[in-house]
């Protein structure tokens, strides 16, 4: 039924388009209009019928391989009529830098928000969607502040042991029965359980993680199912009544889920003094309080909170708990790696510690250069989140309309032969020194940017780089990793809500011997 309905719809446009065309006069503006979009980066013809049948169906991901095609005919520039919207992709890192940063406010805006997206941010109330603008800057003030401050984020410190020993203790058990161990659940629950303590600020018991955690991955998983409410979104909603109801259940679901808790932490926090020894301050308390200035003044809506609690925990639990998938694979892969880090760690903190702690992290230049290696070769994202520009812009001599949407390639740009040397393979050793020098934060060069760079730049990458740090660190410490016998690690890509493993990575692990 969507086939055909999205056939009719298109075919409507197309005979609507032609009449117009034919009916209405030009006029100098029409003329300037025309001038402006020959001006446009280039990009294959559009034919609008089979446009909007062939992108309404596809992923960002499926559009990967299509770019890579095009940009040797049409350059780092390319646009493509998606729907009904101009989409700009940048190819190129040097483009990239001078707009993201050299010509950072005006390419920091977001597209506005339709169909399903309206629905589950909230008409664009959370730091993700928001425009660019006096909310965006309140949300992202806040969270930086409050939360992701360096002191509050040392505050943590016993919420990340906490969840390292949980993840031990599973893992122990598989070394102890020499059974292979799937690690990509154990990693997702274990960083679940560590957001859902930042955010609420206690220990939930097992049930209740599990129950909102399924709630999150259900909506995270189902995303693309809900494109079509993107095009036209009141006649889809007419059309495919039932998967618009899917929707408003899996929202429903999500906030039977977190309201609960929001409320008993808004009861909680108001006896805060009297129990500020065991207090431990989450994100969810920093909400309370935030005045929105562009309405009023007014406070959150408990449905806004579960919009910013809900980016919160999807934020730092799916990309971080990919990244330590693909990092883990790759020291599975080439045990010569691996052995090396085991050697920077004893080295640092001896073959007796029983923990790698945060404050050696710092002295483990290998370390980090594998958690690099791992972002550069493996980015959770292979795109941004779609960017919009303010108003009409000229980059590298082309117009850059203000309704259209702007992406990046992420991946390419850390593939970018020209850039890296042999850029398909794991080499950590790049980026110890005499390497590669690379900002990661892209605001002196753009090598690389799996956080994004400029003004919309991950707010949490410093959260997540500690993450895992800390995270491989102590695992590679406590286990020896190595294939299964007869399994080679697979590492061909799948697209879900991050770029997973396509085959969940096994392993057989021992605990190593001190």
């Amino acid at each position: 039924m969507e086939f055909w309905f999205l056939i009719f719809i298109s075919s409507l446009s197309i005979f609507l388009a032609v009449i117009l065309n034919h009916l209405l006069p030009t006029t100098p503006n029409s003329t300037k209009k025309k001038e402006n979009k020959r001006n446009l980066p280039p990009g294959p013809p559009s034919v609008p019928i089979l446009d909007n049948l062939l992108w309404l169906t596809k992923s960002l991901f499926d559009l990967e391989p299509i770019l890579r095609q095009l940009r040797p005919k049409y350059g780092p520039i390319i646009s493509l009529r998606v729907g009904f919207r101009t989409h700009v992709f940048i190819t190129d890192a040097s483009v990239a830098h001078k707009a993201l940063v050299q010509k950072g406010s005006t390419f920091s805006d977001r597209p506005p928000a339709l169909g399903a997206g309206r629905v589950l941010n909230s008409n664009q109330h959370n730091i993700s969607s928001a425009s660019y603008g006096p909310l965006w800057r309140l949300l992202r003030r806040n969270l930086m502040s409050e939360i992701l401050h360096p002191s509050r984020v040392r505050s943590y410190a016993q919420g990340r042991k906490w969840v390292l020993d949980l993840l031990t203790q599973k893992l122990t058990k598989h070394a102890d029965s020499g059974e292979p161990v799937c690690l990509v659940e154990s990693f997702q629950y274990s960083m679940f359980c560590l957001l859902l303590l930042m955010c609420f600020g206690q220990k939930l018991d097992k049930d209740t993680v599990k129950k909102i955690e399924t709630t999150q991955r259900r909506l995270l998983v189902s995303l693309g199912k809900f494109n079509i409410f993107a095009f036209l979104p009141r006649i889809g909603k007419l059309i495919f009544r039932k998967r618009w109801n899917e929707l408003l259940e899996m929202r429903h679901e999500e906030e039977q889920a977190l309201i609960p808790l929001i409320r008993s932490r808004k009861g909680r926090r108001q006896d805060h003094e009297d129990d500020n020894k065991t207090f431990i301050f989450g994100y969810v308390d920093s909400l309370f309080d935030l005045e929105l200035p562009e309405d009023g003044g007014r406070k959150l809506t408990e449905g806004e909170m579960v919009t910013l609690c809900s980016e919160f925990l999807n934020g730092g639990t799916d990309t971080t708990s990919t990244s330590l998938q693909w990092i883990m694979a790759n020291l599975v892969k080439h045990q010569d790696l691996q052995q090396k880090l085991v050697e920077e760690i004893e080295e640092v903190v001896g073959k007796e510690a029983e923990e790698v702690g945060e404050e050696d992290l710092n002295r483990m230049p290998y370390l980090k250069a594998v958690i690099m290696e791992g972002l550069r070769r493996h980015p959770p994202g292979h795109f941004v989140l779609p960017h919009a520009v303010s108003e009409e812009v000229t980059l590298e001599e082309y117009v850059i309309p203000k309704e259209a949407t702007v992406n990046f390639t992420v991946a390419d740009m850390g593939w970018d032969e020209k850039v890296w040397e042999e850029p398909m393979a794991f080499k950590p050793e790049r980026f110890l020194d005499g390497g590669e020098n690379v900002d990661i934060t892209g605001s002196r060069e753009i090598k690389m940017m799996p956080f994004g760079a400029g003004r919309r730049i991950c707010p949490g990458l410093n959260l997540a780089m500690l993450h895992l740090e800390y995270f491989v660190a102590n695992l590679v410490r406590e286990f020896e990793w190595k294939t299964v016998e007869g399994e080679e690690v697979d590492l061909t890509e799948k697209q879900e809500f991050t770029t997973v493993m396509k085959k969940p990575l096994k392993a057989r692990i021992t605990q190593r011997t001190r």
